[in-house]
């Protein structure tokens, strides 16, 4: 049974755009390139993405959990080496994936989101957001364009 991220597994360029400052109003953007690779692991799968111009690298661990039934997924940083809070959910089509979880941001407790699109085996968008209201609004604050 596909689960959702089998798309994903290979090598991928990786456009991103990260919200400077976010949960202040700002709208000043940095664009920045990344490297990624993702392998399957235990069911799930881990990639690895490096950001060659900020001098720093990333870990995502996507793991099924076969009783609920959906993914949980955490991410680590080099920067801190801080794994972050997980969020959950599922593909609700081949194409449209959400997931969500609570998490700190600079003292913040924060709703945090994960959207995904797959636009097709060769290209996808992963968007990351901020609720400081329990989902009634959210802001975007980094989002990757994915190419093969």
């Amino acid at each position: 049974m596909t689960k959702g991220f089998d798309f994903l597994h290979g090598s991928w360029n990786v456009v991103n755009r990260r919200l400077l400052d976010p949960l202040t109003g700002s709208d000043k953007w940095d664009e920045f390139p990344a490297v990624s690779t993702c392998r399957p692991f235990f069911g799930g799968n881990i990639d690895e993405v490096s950001f060659p111009t900020k001098g720093s690298a990333g870990l995502t661990l996507r793991t099924w959990d076969v009783e609920r039934e959906h993914w949980a997924i955490y991410w680590i940083s080099s920067r801190d080496g801080v794994l972050q809070a997980p969020v959950f959910g599922n593909f609700a089509s081949d194409s449209e994936g959400e997931f969500y979880g609570w998490d700190e941001f600079e003292g913040r407790r924060v709703k945090v989101s994960y959207l995904w699109t797959v636009h097709s085996p060769d290209s996808a968008t992963w968007r990351q957001g901020f609720s400081v209201d329990d989902g009634e609004t959210w802001e975007i604050n980094w989002v990757m364009e994915l190419s093969r």
